[in-house]
Protein backbone atom coordinates (compact mmCIF):
# COMPACT_ATOMS: atom_id res chain seq x y z
CA UNK A 1 0.00 0.00 0.00
CA UNK A 2 1.51 3.71 -0.84
CA UNK A 3 1.73 6.42 1.47
CA UNK A 4 -0.63 7.94 -0.70
CA UNK A 5 -3.57 5.57 -0.21
CA UNK A 6 -2.58 5.50 3.67
CA UNK A 7 -3.24 9.44 4.10
CA UNK A 8 -6.19 9.04 1.74
CA UNK A 9 -7.63 6.48 4.55
CA UNK A 10 -6.67 8.62 7.28
CA UNK A 11 -7.82 11.83 6.36
CA UNK A 12 -6.70 15.12 7.67
CA UNK A 13 -6.45 15.71 11.03
CA UNK A 14 -7.22 11.70 12.11
CA UNK A 15 -5.44 9.88 14.63
CA UNK A 16 -2.49 9.28 12.33
CA UNK A 17 -1.84 12.99 12.50
CA UNK A 18 -1.96 13.25 16.33
CA UNK A 19 0.61 9.76 16.53
CA UNK A 20 2.69 11.89 14.78
CA UNK A 21 2.61 15.19 16.73
CA UNK A 22 2.75 12.99 19.88
CA UNK A 23 5.92 11.23 18.94
CA UNK A 24 7.94 14.90 17.60
CA UNK A 25 7.02 16.20 21.49
CA UNK A 26 8.14 12.83 22.50
CA UNK A 27 11.13 12.64 20.85
CA UNK A 28 11.59 16.03 21.25
CA UNK A 29 11.73 15.60 25.17
CA UNK A 30 13.98 12.92 25.13
CA UNK A 31 16.53 14.45 23.35
CA UNK A 32 16.47 17.33 25.82
CA UNK A 33 16.17 16.05 28.98
CA UNK A 34 19.07 13.81 28.18
CA UNK A 35 21.08 16.68 27.32
CA UNK A 36 20.06 18.53 30.39
CA UNK A 37 21.61 15.38 32.12
CA UNK A 38 24.81 15.21 30.02
CA UNK A 39 25.69 18.47 30.18
CA UNK A 40 24.23 19.26 34.19
CA UNK A 41 25.63 16.54 35.31
CA UNK A 42 28.35 14.32 33.63
CA UNK A 43 29.65 18.15 32.09
CA UNK A 44 29.29 20.33 35.71
CA UNK A 45 27.51 22.75 33.47
CA UNK A 46 25.56 25.90 35.17
CA UNK A 47 22.28 25.52 35.20
CA UNK A 48 21.35 28.28 32.46
CA UNK A 49 23.66 26.70 30.25
CA UNK A 50 22.13 23.36 30.40
CA UNK A 51 18.74 24.99 29.85
CA UNK A 52 20.04 26.19 26.74
CA UNK A 53 21.47 23.37 25.33
CA UNK A 54 18.57 21.55 26.45
CA UNK A 55 16.25 23.72 24.66
CA UNK A 56 18.59 24.16 21.40
CA UNK A 57 18.89 20.63 20.93
CA UNK A 58 15.04 19.76 21.99
CA UNK A 59 14.28 22.16 18.99
CA UNK A 60 17.27 20.65 16.89
CA UNK A 61 15.19 16.76 17.67
CA UNK A 62 11.54 18.15 16.83
CA UNK A 63 12.63 19.80 13.65
CA UNK A 64 14.74 16.08 12.67
CA UNK A 65 11.24 13.88 13.76
CA UNK A 66 8.74 16.76 11.90
CA UNK A 67 11.53 16.42 8.56
CA UNK A 68 10.93 12.58 9.38
CA UNK A 69 7.43 12.31 9.64
CA UNK A 70 6.77 14.17 6.33
CA UNK A 71 9.44 11.94 4.02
Amino acid sequence: MTRDRILQAAGPGSVGAMKTWRYMALHAAIAAGFIFLLQRYALSASLESSLLWALTFGGCAAGLAYSQSHR
